[in-house]
């Protein structure tokens, strides 16, 4: 194997040649990392907080209506069983728990934590069990809202009217009355703090015209983010159909798209009280909105970001929670907690138990990219770029100084190349074990070249010669072509500028 070295740019770059058409382009160098330092916990404490007496707001839990009592058949009013006990397993990333210390204790049969930006579980107890959801639903009806907003079929000030069908929905609600206007904006709101099952039916029909076809959508999504254990039948989670099913798997993968595709999410999911105006035929009127996510009020070392609380008879009691903490976001998910006091404290003890022991690398400063030859192409290079950002999540104090960045492109690529086809890889690596890679992919687009194309470039190889030949003069020429000479005794004062072999 032949080794040939050059450095662009103040970094050593190695060009292996195997002989074949399959070189590839190898560009390594120690990096410091941009990481945050181990949270360091005081184990229990938030667990305590979030187990002593609740505000006044939690005797009207997900009513939405702030100091109105609860009207009969509101979520949470049902019977609650004892919970299953189950048994917390760590697991492995992308999907299952890594190898971390033994988990907290929780009172919940299912539960999941999972870093936000990776994907990767960190604690997971019967993560895969099919239960009921309840308003844990709206996360994908909030989805589907943010989608229609991103692409421009709805805007925040649009006017949605609320149908006989929307105010007929029970359950937690913001009392819309038939014919009744609010913003887009006023809608996401009542979804979000209150939990308003009439809000969402109207958000729904907004959008796809009847809420069996947004149902639809929300199962095609849900399919569409691996949500392979998930099957919605209403878009507020008031049925109490057998199969309308999530696992807390699934729930952290749906809260872990709405957050990061739509960080907007946290402007309203932080909001602890709020109002709106009823502007019907009897006058207007203020209403009071209020979190159903009691967490955000309580003792935590970490920010509560949010998100969704959701409760049953059947489904006991719920909660999908976000956190944030020296740039670290948790996305800790329970089902079937068996009281409303529990699922606050057992989300409070995962997310405890994933800053104390959990520490995020992210590459934000990766090598810079040369140009990539292009065969055959119009233009002979493309510039190249990161496809995202790196991340990882080290469970075991890992020292990300010493990570090593190995950059691998292929020696060039063959015409026509699109923007975003694959050019290689940025690969991560410490101590030896590979961490992972970061897709390197095409810039821009370039089309094959045709015969008019090649004629040019010989006319204009032509043309730059002949120049230099009339000028006497040395000029930059394309790689590979020679330079051109002025005889002895020329006007030029007749020194020699180089060589040139006639054709």
């Amino acid at each position: 194997m032949k080794e040939t070295k050059r450095r662009i740019g103040g970094w050593a770059m190695a060009i292996v040649l195997a002989g074949t058409s399959s070189a590839q382009t190898i560009l390594t160098a120690p990096v410091k990392a941009m990481a945050s330092e181990p949270v360091m916990v005081v184990e229990g404490s938030a667990v305590a907080a979030a187990a002593g007496p609740e505000s006044a707001w939690s005797q009207t839990e997900e009513t939405g209506a702030g100091s109105q009592a609860a009207p009969q058949g509101v979520e949470g009013a049902g019977s609650q069983e004892e919970a299953q006990s189950g048994e917390a397993r760590p697991s492995a990333a992308g999907g299952r728990a890594a190898d971390a210390p033994q988990g907290p204790e929780i009172a919940a049969p299912s539960a999941i934590l999972m870093e936000a930006s990776t994907g990767q579980v960190i604690y997971e107890k019967n993560a895969d069990q099919q239960r009921s959801p309840a308003s844990i639903t709206k996360i994908m009806t909030l989805i589907l809202i943010f989608d229609a907003l991103e692409s421009g079929k709805i805007s925040m000030t649009d006017q949605v009217v609320t149908s006989a069908y929307a105010k007929s929905m029970g359950g937690s609600q913001v009392f819309l009355e038939e014919g009744e206007t609010q913003t887009v904006e006023t809608m996401i709101k009542c979804i979000v703090i209150a939990s308003g099952n009439d809000a969402s039916v109207a958000m729904a029909e907004y959008i796809a015209g009847d809420e069996k076809t947004f149902v639809d959508m929300m199962n095609q999504r849900a399919q569409g983010l691996g949500m392979a254990n998930t099957h919605f039948e209403d878009c507020c989670g008031l049925t109490e159909s057998k199969t309308h099913v999530t696992t807390a798997r699934d729930i952290a993968l749906m809260s872990r798209e709405l957050i990061n595709h739509y960080p907007q999410i946290h402007n309203y999911s932080t909001i602890w009280m709020d109002t709106i105006t009823h502007v019907t035929k009897q006058g207007s009127k203020e209403f009071g909105l209020s979190n159903t996510n009691k967490l955000l009020k309580m003792p935590t070392n970490f920010e509560v970001t949010g998100l969704k609380t959701g409760s049953t008879s059947l489904a006991k009691y719920c909660l999908s929670a976000t956190a944030e903490k020296d740039g670290v976001r948790m996305i800790a998910s329970i089902m079937a907690a068996p009281d409303y006091k529990a699922r606050f404290s057992d989300a409070a003890a995962l997310l405890n138990y994933g800053y104390a022991n959990c520490r995020l690398y992210e590459d934000r400063e990766p090598l810079p990219l040369p140009r990539m030859a292009v065969r055959n192409g119009v233009e002979d290079s493309v510039s190249l770029r990161y496809e995202g950002t790196f991340s990882y999540l080290g469970l075991h104090g890992e020292n990300f100084d010493q990570v090593e960045k190995t950059l691998v492109l292929a020696e060039s690529m063959e015409a026509p190349v699109e923007e975003g086809q694959s050019a290689g890889v940025l690969e991560y690596r410490l101590g030896g074990e590979k961490l992972g890679e970061l897709p390197v992919v095409a810039g821009g687009n370039v089309e094959k070249a045709r015969f008019k194309d090649y004629m040019k470039k010989v006319f204009g190889t032509w043309l730059i010669r002949d120049s230099s030949r009339l000028d006497g003069q040395t000029r930059e020429l394309p790689d590979g072509l020679p330079e051109t000479q002025t005889e002895p005794g020329a006007d030029s004062g007749g020194t020699v500028q180089g060589t040139e072999e006639d054709a």
